[in-house]
């Protein structure tokens, strides 16, 4: 992908230090920069920006080079979305001296001695605090691309700094995106565990085109991210670090490591809550290896919720043989037409109300958040709404309750996932031992806000048995594809989820060795993830009233994919993780035991 060229502009550097390519009053005035980074302390940490940083036309050019002369290569993890275009550090007079002579001279100057001595002064760091070490590229944030919350730190970066290189033209607005986004950061309850980050940012800065952003790089405290990009415009800028000679104090601190770590704090997931059969009596921790067959007015009671075709012992038993061969499998159409469509309207309503999805732009963090839904953190490693089965809201008119979204999806949950009814089901369908407890919630991913990242706190000791039930804007369709050219057929709802092009997949990686992490770390400074490390396992993509099951080992970790502005919907679900004994047998149906 190239980005089309603008109008060439003539550079003019009469407002330029002769041996660095920065606009003069910039460059004399660090006193004032300095003052203004140190009053931003608490606001949520000390930070800047610098408006003018070089003279309009050589930026101009600088902008037009690099859309005229390189590429850019697409990158995308739990964590990112978007193009890396050139890394600065290839940049050599040789190969580029003639073709970006005012990227070149861009190069020099942020590398240079003097222009690290003035990033000393206005970050009021000790002299020589700074190395020759800089990293430094330039990105393309697109329509969708994003970065998540962290905090920069690894290695030795001591200062990030972003020049921006949108176009000169355009009044870029929220309304745009892109806009870098500071969070505070918080204990919480537990004054033990170290600093989090909030759910949502504390401040925003517009990515306003020939201004600099920049900040001392601290663990566990200069958390922020990328917004999603909302307008066609693209977003780019020139991004690096300054370097220190030694490691930052209290690294172990910094969002890399946190993770990797499965130190107390650093797990997000509610302890496992036995299941209990009708007489409210606990399942026994004993495990059995033949499976028991469910009665008659157990299928009663699942018939309630459960389309009937995934209750016919031809069906179970050919999702048993699936589930055995692949160790998971996706239900379409799981719940009966009628709850299906209950809570179609009812979702469909809420997007509408808070005028969320299908291209319109998030600007309010807390959008959809009330009594009973409440934003669930840190940010570094999650945000979505969670229901409170607790809430107290619309409690007393019942109508209106049964067409909420939100006591649907509870209900659900507490009346059909939790049951010992199900987890025969289960067991019948899988041929895993009878889950002993469950744990879960009901969510909301919005469009443009909402995700989860992986990470080693929701590592389990033994396998699980994962159970996701999801609601989404679309019918629920197998897609079809062009095999001549692999695309997907058509462009309605199911085929935008199946594409995975808005996120709001769920998907399966293996947790990497500590060691091998390390190295990736200091091979691809630039990035928090390197893509050819990729331990991709699994990948389901939303889909309307399916339902999918998941056998999980030890050492695997899941994320649900950044929801994009431009998806069809949110993203509702129900999230159950069933704790399965330890039993390598094979579970036995009652036919076969026979």
């Amino acid at each position: 992908m190239i980005l089309p060229p603008t109008k060439r502009a003539k550079t003019s550097q009469n407002d330029v230090d002769d041996d660095i390519y920065f606009s003069q009053e910039v460059i004399d005035q660090p006193e004032r920069f300095v003052e203004e980074f140190l009053s931003s302390a608490g606001k949520p940490f000390s930070h800047n920006i610098i408006s003018n940083i070089c003279p309009d036309e050589f930026l101009t050019q600088v902008l037009d080079e690099i859309k005229q002369n390189t590429k850019v290569n697409f990158k995308e993890s739990d964590l990112f979305k978007f193009y890396q275009s050139i890394d600065l550090a290839n940049v050599n007079e040789r190969e580029h001296g003639g073709i970006m002579p005012c990227l070149l001279k861009l190069k020099q100057s942020l590398y240079s001695a003097k222009f690290r001595n003035f990033v000393e002064k206005i970050c009021n760091l000790e002299e020589n605090t700074l190395t020759e070490k800089v990293d430094c590229a330039a990105n393309c944030h697109t329509t969708g691309c994003h970065l998540l919350c962290h905090d920069d730190v690894i290695g030795t970066r001591k200062v990030s700094f972003i020049i921006y290189l949108t176009d000169p033209k355009i009044d870029w607005t929220a309304k745009h995106g892109g806009q870098l986004e500071l969070y505070g950061s918080n204990s919480g309850e537990k004054q033990d565990v170290r600093l989090q980050p909030d759910t949502v940012p504390m401040k925003t800065i517009l990515p306003t085109f020939n201004s600099m952003a920049y900040f001392v790089v601290e663990p566990g405290e200069s958390f922020h991210s990328v917004q999603e990009v909302f307008g066609d415009s693209p977003r780019l800028s020139i991004q690096g670090w300054y370097h220190a000679e030694d490691l930052p104090r209290n690294i172990h601190n910094a969002t890399l490591s946190r993770l990797k770590s499965t130190e107390k704090g650093e797990d997000t997931e509610d302890p496992f809550v036995a299941i209990e059969d009708e007489e409210g009596s606990q399942e026994s921790g004993g495990s059995s290896n033949e499976c028991p067959s469910l009665t008659e007015a157990e299928f009663t009671d699942l018939k309630k919720y459960i389309n009937e075709t995934y209750l016919k012992p031809e069906s179970m038993e050919e999702i048993r043989k699936r589930f055995e061969e692949e160790s998971s499998v996706q239900l379409r159409h799981f719940l009966t037409k009628e709850w299906e469509e209950v809570i179609k309207v009812s979702s469909a309503k809420e997007d509408h109300d808070d005028k969320l999805g299908s291209g319109l732009p998030a600007l309010d963090y807390n959008v959809g958040e009330n009594e009973c839904w409440k934003i669930l953190g840190p940010s570094h490693k999650q945000r979505f709404l969670e229901y409170n089965r607790n809430c107290e809201e619309r409690k007393e008119d019942e109508e209106q309750n049964a067409k909420d979204v939100g006591m649907l999806l509870q209900q659900l949950k507490e009346k059909l996932f939790q049951s010992k009814t199900f987890s025969k089901f289960l067991m019948s369908i899988t041929s895993l031992c009878r889950p002993t407890g469950c744990r879960g919630r009901v969510r909301r991913f919005r469009p443009g806000l909402d995700y989860t990242v992986a990470h080693y706190g929701i590592l389990t000791t033994s396998a699980v048995l994962d159970a996701t039930l999801c609601f989404v804007a679309g019918n629920g369709n197998q897609c079809m594809y062009d095999e001549q050219f692999g695309d997907l057929i058509g462009d309605d709802a199911d085929a935008v989820w199946e594409s995975g092009d808005v996120g709001g997949f769920e998907c399966y990686i293996s947790a990497e060795d500590e060691d091998e992490d390390e190295e990736i770390a200091q091979k691809d400074a630039d990035d928090e993830y390197n893509a050819e490390s990729d331990t991709e396992l699994l990948s389901v993509s939303a889909s309307n009233n399916t339902l999918s099951l998941v056998y999980r080992d030890p050492g695997t970790m899941r994320f649900v994919k950044y929801v994009a502005s431009n998806a069809p919907s949110s993203r509702w679900d129900v999230s159950i993780e069933y704790e399965v004994p330890d039993d390598n047998e094979i579970v036995h149906s009652p036919e076969e035991s026979g």
